[in-house]
């Protein structure tokens, strides 16, 4: 046997290195594979093996400051398909459609085209109610598959739409609250996850895995629902007989900046936002082209209130006295003269709006009363325009007020000093020349009646979770003071003035001191004063010697009349009378409106009577009465009233009637008169009634809680506070 040669012994080393070369480079290859990209390529595995299912997060619920429910999820369903284990059932794609389409009453094409798609999962319709999903899972079909969804809704229709916003089909929100909170209120979504093969066919041996998903956060509103009810049955009045273009009100409690209510009509409905709202407005959209009918769209959504600036005309006169006051350059008694015309400046010439009868020697309180523009022209003037530039910014024109909503404008001031000139300075000091938001006048009214503290004005106030924890809670926040406590008292009462024998007299409401100012301005439109349109303003305290609310009402392009003392110090008037009695605040008659609109009457005492006799009774002196009573017949017997007979009431008072068979059941009670008893004498009366008690303080008793005369539960609680200075 001969030995191999040298050649053949080269050859099968360098064979041999070869393959060791190669798996070395196959170990080292693997182990990059193992060690270094192993995770993601089982994370690529696994993605290619599951299929997965958002399950959506419920929405996070808007309440009212009082509680109410605006904005909820409700339970829904989502019909989900699987194409691979349709083509892998006894039924074939046709069968399929057709049943699914009978159930969901849509065509069946449709179905068809879906559930034939190339796809691993195919929506096949979003928000099916109850009963469609439990007739769909009793076909247990292969391949379609029912997920719990939730939609959003609006239980009030078009209540505060222009606040609350709206979602679009995928629960995220779009407009208002809706989109500002979005993060808040959306939560975090969940994943219904399986395993399936390379057909997309669902593998019978590994389990699925459910991942839950996060529910959102609820948010607390400002907003008061009934405040807001009040502002919007107002608005909507307004709007038939003005016949205007919109109206818009705003109501804020000054001493927080909260936003009370805050309604633009005309409305929309955020469970329908693309649908016309009346038959008027379907008329009107009937034959737009998309492109059209989505300008409209946006013009109803929009917010007027913090999304379009106007020029606030005399409404504005409150910042340039508020200011003047402040500098010390007049006082309420400082003298002016009105001859019914400016004539000293270049090349104008201003009037005032009683230039055909002018006002003559005027003090500044009068010429705030009167609506006098020669006054606040020369007022204006002694202020200079460093001053009134620098109380222009510091009342936060020119700038967002940080509301929570989008799209806030910031309004048109002049850029700075040096662009003032002598005509703007005059025409300015009279609400022209310049542009504002409704939110940054509201605001800044509200700090003449916050004692001078400017606030942010604020819609939410905390976020809370499921278990009503406050997650998020936001403070009142005093952005500055701009002027101090005596010029807001000043201010004030020459805004009183405005109301009780002034240009806002149309806002006087008997027993409430309410302070305001009436503003009219022709419209801007594409940069000039459009001829014939006007807006109307009304601007309002209420009550002048302790500010609850603050009202702004604005009337855009009314027909006919279109002052504002004419068209919105009325709507106002009446927003705060109701609010104001809503809120408790009690009526403080003076002695000359006693007299002349004998507001006050006693209360007659009706016990015993039938409601026949008692609801005439009533009637003959302007009284109206109540009961909760639901089987109300004429011989019924009243057995209790409240007011108790004697009490002053206001004319238009609503007087409650409690009938004999509201008390059949031993659960109620009338409460009885505790006042100027002693605590002897009303331990051993509510013992009879078997009524537990808590009392506070000695002597005779000054207050009681529940109030005498109504009706109470024998479980109640009574409290009573006793005083000697009764004795």
């Amino acid at each position: 046997m001969s030995l191999p040669s040298n050649v053949s012994k080269r050859r099968l080393i360098l064979a041999f290195i070869m393959v060791l070369a190669i798996s070395l480079g196959l170990i080292i290859r693997l182990g990059y594979i193992q060690l270094v990209t192993g995770e993601e390529l089982k994370k690529g595995a696994l993605e290619q093996w599951t299929k997965g299912i958002e399950i959506k997060s419920k929405r996070g619920i808007i309440y009212d400051r009082n509680g109410k429910k605006l904005a909820i999820s409700i339970s829904s369903y989502t019909v989900w398909a699987n194409p691979a284990d349709i083509v892998e059932s006894d039924s074939t794609a046709e069968q399929v459609a057709g049943q699914v389409a009978k159930v969901l009453d849509m065509e069946e094409a449709e179905v068809y085209e879906r559930i034939t798609k190339k796809q691993n999962v195919v929506k096949i319709k979003q928000w099916i109610s109850k009963e469609e999903a439990k007739e769909l899972r009793k076909l247990r079909i292969p391949g379609i598959e029912i997920v719990d969804d939730n939609k959003r809704f609006y239980p009030y229709e078009d209540f505060a739409s222009h606040v609350l916003g709206f979602t679009d089909i995928d629960n995220n929100g779009l407009y208002g609250i809706e989109k500002t909170y979005n993060k808040y209120l959306s939560g975090a979504p969940g994943k219904w996850v399986r395993t399936e093969d390379a057909r997309g066919k669902q593998l019978p041996y590994d389990g699925e895995r459910v991942y839950d998903a996060e529910d959102g956060l609820h948010t607390v509103l400002t907003i008061d629902e009934t405040i807001q009810h009040f502002a919007e049955k107002v608005a909507v009045e307004s709007l038939a007989i003005t016949k205007a273009k919109g109206i818009s009100i705003v109501v804020m409690e000054p001493s927080t900046g909260d936003i009370l209510a805050m309604a633009n009509m005309p409305q929309y409905n955020p469970n329908k936002p693309r649908e016309p709202l009346d038959e008027e407005m379907a008329a009107k959209w009937d034959g737009l082209s998309q492109q059209e009918l989505q300008q409209e769209w946006y013009d109803v959504w929009r917010n007027f209130s913090i999304n379009d600036s106007y020029e606030p005309g005399s409404t504005f006169k409150t910042i340039v006295a508020a200011a003047a006051l402040e500098e010390g350059i007049a006082n309420l008694d400082s003298q002016f003269y009105c001859g019914g015309f400016v004539r000293d400046i270049p090349g104008r010439v201003l009037k005032c709006v009683r230039w055909y009868n002018p006002h003559g020697a005027q003090t500044l309180k009068e010429g705030m009363e009167n609506s006098c523009n020669v006054v606040f022209v020369n007022l204006g003037r002694q202020l200079g325009k460093e001053n009134l530039y620098k109380y222009i910014k510091a009342f936060g024109f020119g700038e967002g007020t940080g509301i929570e909503l989008t799209g806030e404008q910031s309004g048109i001031i002049p850029p700075n000093l040096d662009s003032i000139k002598e005509i703007n300075l005059a025409t300015m000091s009279y609400g022209h020349g310049i542009a504002v938001t409704p939110m940054q006048l509201i605001n800044a009214i509200s700090a003449i009646a916050n004692e001078g503290n400017l606030m942010k004005p604020r819609l939410v106030s905390k976020l809370m979770d499921n278990e009503n924890n406050i997650v998020i809670e936001n403070e009142p926040e005093v952005i500055r003071r701009v002027i101090s406590k005596a010029t807001s008292d000043d201010m004030l009462d020459m805004m009183e003035g405005v109301v009780s024998t002034g240009s806002g007299t149309s806002a006087y409401v008997p027993g409430y001191r309410i302070a305001g100012k009436t503003g009219t301005a022709q419209k801007v439109i594409d940069g000039s004063y459009a001829p014939g349109k006007y807006i109307g303003s009304f601007v309002a305290v209420a009550p002048a010697d302790d500010p609850q609310i603050a009202v702004l009402v604005i009337v855009d392009e009314p027909v006919g009349a279109y002052y504002g003392g004419s068209v919105a110090a009325p709507v106002a008037g009446k927003l705060i009378e109701e609010t104001l009695a809503y809120l408790d605040v009690e009526k403080q008659f003076t002695e000359e409106e006693r007299e002349e609109y004998g507001y006050i009457i006693e209360v007659p005492d009706v016990r015993n009577k039938t409601m026949e006799e008692a609801g005439k009774i009533l009637a003959e002196i302007d009284l109206r009465y109540a009961t909760e009573s639901l089987n109300i017949v004429e011989d019924s017997l009243i057995i209790g009233q409240f007011p108790l007979p004697g009490t002053e009431v206001s004319k238009g008072s609503i007087i409650d009637l409690y009938l004999s068979e509201e008390f059949e059941s031993n659960d109620s009670i009338i409460m009885p008169d505790l006042i100027d008893k002693s605590k002897d004498e009303i331990v051993d009366i509510l013992d009879d009634l078997g009524l537990n008690y808590r009392f506070k303080g000695e002597g005779l008793a000054v207050t009681q809680k529940p109030k005498p005369g109504i009706k109470i539960d024998t479980n109640s609680n009574i409290e009573v506070e006793f005083s000697k200075a009764k004795e």
